[in-house]
């Protein structure tokens, strides 16, 4: 299988890739850096539609088609809305969001010729918000909604999962001030676990969906 995955350099996207190669699949990486493994990919800003659309019909063309697409990619901007750079604020929901619908609208075609998957990946800050965090919570809270809806739109034709993660031990905190970076306690999940819960919504059967996922610390704070 062809599985095209945003973000695929580095976190979860990267250990999805890992885990889609130990399968046996085909990883097809589109990210905003050159990845550091020796995988197909295209760069790619997420946050410029044209560069997006241009990365998935690359791959799709070289790789033959397309059998599933993985939205891993994803960025922060942590503060409150006064205090965040309008740019800033903005590009978090270009990316997050609008990236997503991006490369999955570029991947329809075919998906729907291999009655293929997406699994797009939101937040448990996509459920609950949390001071400091207003972009983020909006762009992940959209990918919900984003997600819920193409669901229904494509029942029967192409598998829809929404995958809800908890924190991860990845780069992504990296960077931040202090009092936006997770403490000790926190009990951050593996990558490479969570990226195993993609594989089995990737592997169910045709006709067989899982529709959501909640994959979390078990001492998330952030969920229910």
């Amino acid at each position: 299988m062809n599985i095209l995955i945003t973000g695929g350099a580095s976190g979860l996207g990267l250990a999805t890739a890992e885990a889609v190669r130990k399968e046996g699949w085909r990883p097809l990486v589109v990210d905003v850096r050159e990845p550091e493994q020796d995988v197909e990919h295209a760069i790619a800003d997420l946050a410029d539609r044209g560069q997006a659309e241009r990365a998935v019909t690359e791959l799709a063309e070289r790789a033959g088609g397309l059998d599933a697409v993985v939205t891993a990619a994803g960025i922060d901007a942590c503060g409150r809305l006064a205090d965040v750079p309008a740019d800033d604020w903005d590009r978090v929901i270009m990316v997050n969001l609008l990236g997503t619908a991006s490369v999955v609208r570029a991947a329809l075609p075919y998906l729907t010729r291999s009655h293929g998957k997406v699994v797009t990946c939101a937040s448990t800050l996509g459920l609950r918000p949390l001071s400091d965090a207003s972009a983020y919570c909006a762009s992940k809270f959209g990918v919900v909604g984003f997600t819920r809806g193409l669901a229904v739109e494509l029942r029967g034709q192409v598998g829809v999962t929404l995958l809800i993660p908890g924190g991860m031990r990845t780069g992504f905190f990296d960077g931040r001030p202090e009092q936006y970076r997770p403490g000790p306690e926190a009990g951050l999940n593996n990558p490479a676990d969570v990226a195993q819960t993609i594989v089995f919504a990737l592997a169910q059967p045709a006709g067989c969906e899982v529709r959501e996922l909640v994959v979390c610390p078990s001492t998330e704070t952030s969920w229910p």
